[in-house]
């Protein structure tokens, strides 16, 4: 009975072990840059990554015509909406920003600024969820301008990966 019960405690100890020392996600930054991106992420082959798909905003003036950009607001009002919906999906994964690893951002040109995609406004609304004191992870990412997303009225379309930690 000694032996059974010392060869659990051993068993159990190197599994604690073994999870004590498991490899962690690594961010590397851009060198000789304070921009809010990850110039690489790795990540472990221990680790669960959790694929979200692409985000939309959310109406914010219900009166508004919803095939148009008043509906949803201007490129940063859109970008803290999609951030806000991909926040709480995380969330309801039990999952948080700071595990966001990976994302991908389709801004659409505003009419607004001639048809322009308007990065400054989207960067206003990325900046409040990451690169910040409370949450200083920060994940690779891609902005690339599209002729357009499923509705005429959004701006922006957000994608995530993230690490299960």
């Amino acid at each position: 009975m000694k032996s059974r019960i010392g060869a659990v405690a051993l068993a159990a100890t190197v599994v604690a072990a073994g999870n004590a020392f498991a490899a962690e996600v690594v961010r590397h930054k851009i060198p000789n840059s304070n921009f809010p991106i990850a110039r690489a992420v790795e990540v472990p082959a221990d680790k669960t990554t959790v694929y979200l798909s692409g985000a939309v905003p959310s109406v914010i003036d219900e009166k508004a015509d919803k095939a148009t950009v008043a509906a949803y607001g201007d490129t940063k009002a859109q970008t803290e909406s999609v951030l806000k919906s991909i926040d709480k999906t995380l969330n309801e994964l039990g999952l948080k920003m700071g595990d966001v690893i990976k994302m991908t951002v389709f801004l659409v040109g505003d009419p607004g600024k001639g048809g322009k995609m308007d990065f400054a406004g989207f960067m206003e609304g990325y900046t409040q969820f990451f690169g910040t004191e409370a949450q200083p992870n920060l994940p690779t990412r891609s902005v690339v301008e599209v002729a357009g997303l499923a509705s005429p009225g959004f701006l922006v379309e957000i994608e995530v990966t993230a690490v299960r930690p």
